[in-house]
């Protein structure tokens, strides 16, 4: 349970106006505030309608009120939310009035932080709940759900419980044998092997989901990058369906970065237009270049668009600008020009951004290229963060290390990997988090979540 003895309150719903607004207080006093205010003889998880009433026993507002003694509330504190109208201004003079009877000013996210410190949620399942609200599509939103529900997490947990047993086998040999090698085999060394195997395998696995988990949450990051009037901002709007870069016949007309953020069958692709690239140009079209190289360097995905007429120009200075990109698509535009058929190589696709030829396949190309895999929705998809990812390639690191190190049959090593391994995965649900990282994770939140 949290040691902290304050009282805080937020209001916890949506900015601005709207039919109803929320005020929420979670801690020992929330009972005795609600009191104060005139709304007495709650009754545990009921609603009572009331009139909320300021020092002078004016009515500031009258709604809702709902008490959730403690541990049974979101918090495990004891929880009073008052429903009012959505008049900011009387939002905002309620939770004055609650201030002036004892409570304090929620930090943002303090109210899931202190359900995570309570033991009413782990890291994962509360980071899920500032993905469910900013969830853009009804896909991420699903997979934020199942992640609030405990799907990643038990994923997580069936993994780590592996690697635990692996540690006491291990550690076991070591600590209570003269001959930690011979003991190791008599407690079981090829099931040891077996178990890092299968842990090896699992976290593979959940590593590969968690990638297209972190895709459903942040979107893909696609550069549009190319020789200057290959069609780059012209395409950007065409599948954008909005004029929203300048297009002309004059080569060199884009000079900054431009961004649009599309829909693709249920997760967001970020459209970057950039500069054209080539040998020369005045000092302001070499920082556009600058600035297009720039963005290849945070890219998921390089979409290298060519001039079907002449698809080799340029081709050295693009192929070295794209060398760190993960994934790359090639496109060749403009086919409607073309006398004779296209001839494409490297796998590329064939489009005009005038008259639409080619941009149904492109388009299915792009949800292939997102999610690696396919573009279909999967049974227990969901929800992860950067750096859950970053943590479970660590963990696989360190798993693979004591895997190594187990070969060589120096166990010492081996154990440290493993706890190493276990301790990245007690990062994700935050077993093991410093209160540094929990503090930089729960400040992102909204105030009264």
């Amino acid at each position: 349970m949290s040691s902290s003895p304050s009282t805080i309150v937020a209001i916890a719903s949506a900015a601005g106006t709207g039919g109803i607004g929320i005020v929420r207080m979670s801690g020992p006093q929330a009972a005795q505030i609600a009191a104060a205010l005139g709304i007495a003889k709650l009754q545990p998880r009921k609603a009572r309608h009331a009139r909320f009433r300021d020092a002078q026993g004016e009515v500031i507002d009258d709604g809702i009120a709902l008490w959730f003694p403690a541990p049974h509330s979101f918090t495990g504190e004891e929880v009073v939310e008052l429903q009012g109208h959505g008049s900011p201004v009387l939002l905002r003079q309620l939770v004055a009035r609650c201030i002036a009877l004892g409570a304090r000013q929620a930090r943002a996210g303090e109210f899931s932080e202190r359900a995570f410190l309570n033991g009413k949620l782990d890291l994962a399942q509360a980071e899920a709940i500032a993905d469910l609200i900013a969830a853009g599509d009804l896909r991420a939103a699903r997979a934020a759900r199942r992640s609030l529900d405990g799907v990643f997490s038990r994923r997580v947990d069936a993994v780590s419980d592996s690697l635990t047993r692996l540690r006491i086998q291990v550690e076991a040999a070591i600590d209570f044998a003269d001959e930690p090698l011979e003991t190791l085999e008599t407690l079981g060394g090829t099931q040891v092997r077996d178990g890092l195997t299968q842990a090896r395998s699992l976290l593979a696995q959940l590593l590969r989901d968690a990638e297209r988990g972190r895709k459903l949450r942040d979107g893909l990051h696609a550069v549009l990058i190319g020789p200057p009037n290959a069609g780059k901002s012209s395409l950007l709007n065409a599948l954008a369906g909005s004029d929203r870069a300048i297009v002309t016949d004059v080569a060199g007309t884009t000079r900054d970065t431009l961004q649009e953020a599309i829909q693709l069958d249920g997760f967001e692709l970020t459209l970057v237009d950039t500069a054209g690239l080539r040998e020369g140009g005045d000092a302001i079209e070499r920082e556009g270049m600058r600035r297009a190289c720039a963005e290849l360097q945070r890219a998921d995905l390089a979409l290298v668009v060519l001039d079907a007429r002449d698809p080799q120009a340029a081709r050295d200075a693009i192929g070295d600008a794209i060398d760190a990109v993960p994934r790359q698509l090639w496109i060749h535009n403009k086919c409607d020009l073309l006398v004779e058929p296209a001839q494409l190589d490297r796998d590329a696709i064939a489009v005009s951004a005038v008259t639409g030829q080619g941009l149904e396949r492109l388009h299915i190309r792009l949800c292939e290229l997102a999610l690696g895999d396919g573009v279909e929705s999967v049974d227990g998809e969901f929800s992860a963060r950067t750096r859950h990812v970053e943590a479970l390639r660590r963990a696989e690191q360190h798993a693979d290390a004591a895997d190594l190190e187990l070969g060589f049959e120096q166990l010492e090593l081996a154990a440290e990997e493993l706890r190493l391994a276990h301790a990245a995965l007690g990062d994700i649900i935050g077993k093991l988090s410093a209160d540094d990282l929990l503090g930089k994770i729960f400040s992102s939140f909204c105030i009264g979540k």
